[in-house]
């Protein structure tokens, strides 16, 4: 390589090892052995413009070695996506923008929050997915309008991690040739070599899955690293896996190609002998030639003029295809709330008795015509989940610009694919299985509320009313789980007023995740559910008195059983106020005021039901209510017979209010 390539290559090295050194904590093993490989993907292979790191048709980059993050950082420094020096120096540092693993919308240039290994590699799978149904859905002869590569960067820990198989089975299935993955491969985990527990043929298995595989035995070979790459780009019918042998902690002599490179500081010593083995001018920390930031600065610049071309290819697109142009503007802003909210076909419902699952099925199929933005499916269980788009087209390698995904039995990528999907920007997703086996999908919930992205999760057979299938398929801590994630809105709806309530909510949201949780049985339409449900909870059917003997509180399937107990309550001159709360989590987002209109302080006679643990409830009901709930997990019969098993009756729920107000 020439000597400028050999420069920035090795200032990517020294930079991440003094960022590293001068925060004491971090991982200098994966930027020292995979730094060539970045700096010939940024320099001559990825299309990007610092200028403007959101441009839609930029290549996506996604760093699934999360912990390698002074990589990334030192790639972003020197392309001038503005983090400073000073940045690199408050490497891992309260406040920093250079936090310990990228974090996406913290970091100007991070296209994914990347820490636990794997979902980067699902991410990018999504975001691949994004870029195919987007490209078959507007691009036009001569119009590459959607025309862009996902890459991945990712290492042993990467691999061995179950999402990654799920994602990469999925992707080959698919066929999506401009899904890049990198693979860092230096034999080295944290306990040792990588034979004391992964000796397959990593290459043989992305075979099985249906990649293009190659493979560069020198991961400082910048030329065969980009041939690599320009092979992968050719392959226009899989996806593509790049082996680069590299040496964990290269450069430095005394931890290199050892285990102890990965997750500590190189130590001042090894700092100097690396800079000295590299040949690098000055043992200066954080000290990087003028010449190496002339070079990136150039090489930026080419990003600049190639969005500059597509700009005017925009243009001229806008002109000869108006229609297009139109519902591109569309999918690229936000949803107009207030239209929706006051949209009558929107919020309308059939007053019969049905499950809330089939109900949302109905509103899958009004939005779906709303917002051609709309795409998303099941793990195999689309006629389950009623999540099947009537006429629209599935998503495939035949047909990329369907709209209905199957992602089969994969949950955990699924959901991660789903995050990439949204990230990836211009699509509006949803992610569909039984509620129990949101358990398989948590770790990918859990990181699309830490990036506040407004994931949707149709998680239906929603409790014990599962029935027959007995406690595997019988969620009952579930709820408690998914409350328990900030920045979630877990939704369980008692109706179809509140399942459109809870859709609303879902599409509207900015920065936050929405868990649909609906049931499998028949549930009656209430007399008093209402748009409120949107404060997370009202008051379905309040007492005759100003101040209540006390206050039912259910969600789901439970409110219908509340409201017929508080019928038996009256008949028995005990006045109660019944609260459907749909969404803690909304209604903690309210007003204090608010709060206390729904909940007086001055009630203390207070009852939650639900066919869930009671786990999250004790704020509701203080130290003076009980609970309606269950103990332990389900059985196998019959949804009716459970539920009157388990003590889902009204005459039970009267008891628990008369124990409560000892009458």
């Amino acid at each position: 390589m020439g000597n400028i390539d050999m420069e920035c290559v090795n200032a990517i090295r020294v930079l991440s090892a003094d960022a590293v050194q001068k925060a004491n904590s971090g991982h200098p093993g994966l930027p020292l052995g995979a730094a060539a490989m970045a700096y010939e993907l940024w320099a001559n292979h990825m299309k990007h413009n610092p200028k403007d790191p959101q441009w839609v048709n930029r290549d996506r980059f996604i760093l699934s070695g999360g912990h390698g993050s002074a990589l990334l950082y030192s790639l972003l420094h020197f392309f001038g996506y503005g983090l400073t020096m000073d940045d690199m120096k408050n490497f891992r540092q309260e406040d920093s923008l250079t936090p310990g693993h990228p974090e996406y919308g913290h970091t100007v240039g991070v296209e994914a929050t990347t820490g636990p290994l794997g979902a980067g590699m699902a991410m990018a799978v999504g975001m691949a997915m994004a870029e195919a149904h987007l490209a078959a859905t507007f691009n036009k002869p001569d119009f590459p309008l959607v025309d862009h590569y996902t890459f991945a960067l990712g290492g042993d820990g990467c691999m061995m991690e179950g999402i990654s198989s799920e994602a990469f089975s999925l992707a080959g299935t698919l066929g999506l040739s401009k899904l890049i993955i990198l693979y860092d491969s230096n034999k080295i985990s944290i306990e040792g070599s990588t034979d004391i527990a992964f000796t397959e043929n990593v290459q043989k298995r992305m075979e099985a899955f249906g990649f293009q595989t190659i493979t560069v035995e020198d991961g400082n070979d910048l030329q065969a690293i980009g041939n690599a790459i320009e092979k992968a780009k050719a392959d226009k019918k899989h996806p593509s896996f790049i082996t680069v042998k590299t040496q964990i902690g290269y450069g430095c002599p005394a931890k290199q190609g050892k285990a102890s490179a990965h997750g500590e500081p190189l130590g001042e010593e090894n700092i100097r002998a690396l800079k000295e083995n590299l040949g690098w001018p000055t043992q200066k920390a954080f000290s990087i030639p003028a010449e190496v930031y002339a070079h990136y600065k150039q090489m930026a610049e080419k990003g600049a003029e190639t969005e500059r071309q597509w700009q005017k290819m925009f243009a001229d697109y806008a002109d000869a295809f108006p229609k297009e142009k139109k519902i591109w503007e569309q999918i690229h802003t936000e949803i107009d709330a207030q239209s929706l909210l006051y949209d009558e076909a929107f919020w309308s419902y059939e007053d019969k008795p049905q499950a809330t699952r089939s109900v949302s099925g109905i509103m899958i199929n009004r939005i779906k015509d709303i917002l051609p933005q709309f795409i998303g499916g099941s793990a195999d269980l689309a006629p389950s989940n009623k999540t099947h788009m009537n006429g629209e087209t599935d998503f495939s390698c035949e047909n990329y610009a369907g709209r209905n995904l199957h992602f089969g039995v994969r949950e955990l990528a699924m959901a991660g694919i789903t995050n990439g999907l949204l990230l990836h920007g211009g699509l509006r997703p949803y992610a569909a299985t039984f509620f129990v086996f949101s358990d398989y999908m948590k770790p990918m919930i859990r990181l699309a509320s830490l990036m506040k992205i407004p994931a949707i999760y149709v998680l239906t057979h929603d409790s014990i009313g599962v029935g027959e299938d007995g406690p595997t398929h019988e969620p009952v801590e579930q709820l408690a789980m998914l409350r328990a994630l900030p920045n979630i809105n877990v939704f369980r709806p008692a109706d179809a007023t509140e399942t459109a309530a809870g859709w609303y909510q879902a599409l509207i949201s900015k920065n936050t995740p929405t868990a649909l949780v609906l049931t499998r049985q028949n549930l009656p339409q209430l007399k008093g559910s209402s748009k409120e449900a949107l404060k997370g909870a009202y008051i379905i059917d309040d007492a005759a008195k100003s101040v209540p003997d006390g206050i039912l509180i259910a969600s789901g399937s439970e409110v219908a059983l509340v409201i017929e107990a508080k019928k038996i309550l009256a008949a028995e001159n005990i006045d109660v106020r019944v609260v459907s709360m749909p969404c803690m989590d909304l209604f903690e987002q309210q007003s204090e005021a608010y709060k206390e209109s729904i909940l007086p302080a001055e009630v203390r006679g207070r009852v939650a039901v639900e066919a869930a643990v009671d786990f999250g409830w004790g704020r509701y009901i203080g130290i003076d209510g009980a609970t309606v709930t269950m103990r332990g997990f389900g059985a196998s019969a019959p949804a009716e017979k459970l539920f009157k098993k388990f003590g889902f009756t009204k005459e039970n729920v009267v008891n628990a209010m008369k124990m409560v107000l000892h009458k």
